[in-house]
């Protein structure tokens, strides 16, 4: 064992002094702040994971829309093309408009989606019905559960429908439709519960004023997350459009404010915490100062028998990376026990009357969370450079100590 690392763990051994205590808060400050990076990174990891399956489930994966104009013609035609595509789930020509919905005096303006009724259920995964059917045919509507609550209507009743070209059109005039909700769903996300309804596509063609053609052809694939494999399949759907003027939309691009807004989130939200471990850090540093003060006359000694400064700095440096080692295990440790009962933590919680994750806000049944080993070495890396930084600073001060002045201390 070297001298350095033997008079380190010397000095830290307990001996009822202020030494100690000290030594035993910073331990534990920089376990705190290690897992609380941690876990707070896992938890914002999960609610990512999360978001992420919800607009891969509901929206599409790929759009395909004209680059002039407002609408596709030769749909059919097209949709059976990009079907033959090799990892392409589900295809499904779309009219997505604006409309206005009135029902008991109560207004509401969602985004309708015409599309048929077999490739709604393929395409648009949002579970069992919370009441009715998803049945299309006819003059029916399908609403989000939180849409229903707003116009107070439920499976059956009657809503009027306003056509968004009454808006734009000053020669012609589009009378409301009363069409009739079949079915309610809800996907667990409250945008698209509150901001979406389906209706057939022949339906909304007429309330549109078209004859053909579509808004959108939107496309499914078992790969959305795996770049290369996704923008092979895009770029063999646009080939399949036979030379149209088209482009197409990801679900990276269309929702990309969603995912840069959570990617900041994220990483500011780490960084604000990291302070916390370079507090923790800073406690470090006060251990080895007092520790300093402690050993004053022992440095005069050492340095009296012939130590050089580089080996007193040594001690001091030792001493402090054993200080952040042990924070940093203990940290990894106390994450993992709290990432692994942290529903039944929230629950507790709850219990004791303090509310961390209300279901009715979040419409989720638990807490999400995921462990990305990068954010760990991320986290220990970054505590140790703190840690390395802080002892620097004492170990060059009982270094830099007179053997005659610091002798006669």
């Amino acid at each position: 064992m070297s001298f350095p690392l033997f008079l380190a763990l010397k000095y830290l051994k307990p001996k009822r002094s202020v030494a100690s205590v000290v030594t035993l808060v910073s331990v534990l400050g920089v376990m705190l702040g290690v897992a609380v990076v941690i876990i707070v990174r896992s938890v914002m990891t999960g609610f990512g994971d999360i978001w992420e399956e919800k607009i891969l489930d509901f929206k599409p994966h790929v759009s395909i829309v004209p680059v002039e104009g407002c609408t596709i013609s030769g749909e059919d035609e097209i949709a059976s093309a990009v079907r033959g595509i090799r990892g392409v789930t589900c295809v499904t020509p779309e009219i997505d408009t604006r409309v206005l919905l009135s029902h008991g005096g109560r207004v509401l303006a969602p985004v309708i989606i015409g599309v048929d009724g077999d490739d709604f259920k393929a395409a648009y995964r949002v579970g069992e019905p919370v009441s009715g059917t998803f049945d299309l045919e006819g003059d029916s509507i399908v609403l989000g559960a939180s849409a229903a609550r707003s116009l107070g209507v439920w499976t059956g009743d009657e809503v009027t429908v306003y056509s968004p070209k009454t808006l734009v059109s000053k020669d012609e005039v589009y009378l409301p439709v009363k069409w009739r909700v079949a079915g309610i769903f809800s996907c667990g996300q409250h945008d698209y519960d509150s901001g979406y309804v389906i209706a057939s596509l022949p339906n909304v063609r007429d309330l549109m004023g078209m004859e053909t053609g579509v808004f959108a052809i939107h496309v499914k694939t078992d790969c959305p997350t795996d770049r290369e494999k996704f923008d092979g399949i895009v770029a063999q759907a646009l080939e399949a459009c036979g030379g149209r003027r088209v482009r197409a939309v990801s679900w990276r691009e269309a929702d990309r404010e969603i995912f840069n807004a959570l990617a900041v989130e994220k990483n500011m939200t780490a960084l604000l915490l990291s302070l916390i471990s370079l507090v923790a850090v800073f406690c470090v540093m006060n251990t080895l100062l007092v520790l300093t003060v402690q050993k004053t006359p022992e440095i005069g000694l050492l340095k009296a028998l012939g130590f050089r400064r580089l080996e007193i700095m040594k001690v001091f440096m030792v001493h402090g990376m054993i200080q952040c080692g042990a924070g940093i295990v203990l940290g990894l440790c106390a994450s993992w026990a709290v990432l692994a009962n942290l529903q039944n933590i929230v629950e507790w919680l709850a219990r004791m009357g303090l509310e961390v994750f209300p279901a009715s806000v979040y419409g989720l049944a638990a807490i999400p969370h995921r462990l990305i080993v990068a954010d760990i070495f991320w986290v220990v890396g970054l505590v140790f450079v703190f840690g390395l930084v802080a002892s620097f600073a004492p170990a060059l001060l009982a270094s830099a100590k007179d053997p005659v002045k610091a002798l006669n201390q």
